[in-house]
């Protein structure tokens, strides 16, 4: 049972996650379709029925994924653990009136699974490295964008003093968003410049802007050449004691706790 719900290097254990994948996508599309009344209007016993199947599958499922590995807790208190809970539960809630229909939309978390799924060593391991790149990027990228959270702010107070209300700069914070909505180069264009040296800023904001998003980018990019040198390939071998993966493709035993490695 372990073999086939937690890994996806057999034949069957491919299969059951592609199935499961499948389900996911349907429960998703009920909860869409559901929410366009002329179509719950018509065929809303027939949504109703379907979603009571797909959770009743899920629930087994989640059942299964407990009781096939010798620590559940590590299961159960796991991001897909807590996902999978959170996405199973909200039917049951609508069914006691407790609300939870809405909620039913998280399955598409579920969806993140096709990493898993798809078992290609070259894809788990680049997306390790991009983790690890992030993680090791975050300093600098906090240093970053806390410079321009004051740039922002500069710029804002700036606008403030030199365009009118009727522009529709009528306070600092709404300058602010002014900036921070130019400088991403997003431009909803609810607010306006309309002298000429409000005007020229704008336009350096913009150009700025263009300059700006290439810093984080190339903070990343660093990172993940450093995580490119020599790093072992990740297998996707899932622990049949703590359900731990990513381990090195020459590992024999967990890196968690220590089970062997089938």
């Amino acid at each position: 049972m372990h073999e086939i719900i937690y890994e996806a290097d057999t034949k069957n254990g491919k299969l059951f996650d592609v199935v499961l994948l499948w389900l996911i996508l349907a429960s998703v599309v009920l909860v869409m379709l559901e929410s366009v009344k002329s179509l719950d209007d018509k065929y809303h016993n027939l949504f109703d029925r379907t979603e009571w199947v797909i959770t009743v599958l899920f629930s087994i499922e989640y059942i299964c994924r407990i009781i096939c590995i010798k620590k559940p807790w590590s299961y159960i208190l796991s991001p897909y653990g807590l996902i999978d809970f959170a996405s199973t539960i909200p039917k049951y809630l609508a069914f006691l009136s407790l609300g939870g229909g809405a909620l039913q939309a998280l399955r598409s978390l579920r969806l993140l699974r096709v990493f898993k799924i798809l078992k290609l060593g070259k894809y788990v391991g680049e997306s390790e490295k991009l983790q690890k790149a992030l993680y090791a990027s975050r300093t600098k990228i906090s240093v970053f964008l806390f410079a321009i959270v004051i740039l922002c702010i500069i710029l804002g107070t700036i606008m403030y003093l030199i365009e009118d209300e009727s522009a529709g700069f009528t306070s600092i914070p709404r300058s602010i968003y002014w900036a921070v909505v130019t400088m991403t180069t997003v431009g909803y264009g609810d607010i306006a410049p309309q002298t000429v040296l409000g005007q020229i800023i704008a336009s350096v904001v913009m150009i700025l802007g263009y300059a700006i998003i290439a810093i984080p980018t190339g903070i990343v990019n660093s990172e993940l050449t450093n995580q490119s040198k020599s790093k072992e390939p990740i297998q996707t071998q899932s622990c049949p004691s703590c359900s731990a993966e990513n381990h090195n493709n020459s590992a024999n035993y967990c890196f968690k706790c220590g089970e062997s490695l089938d």
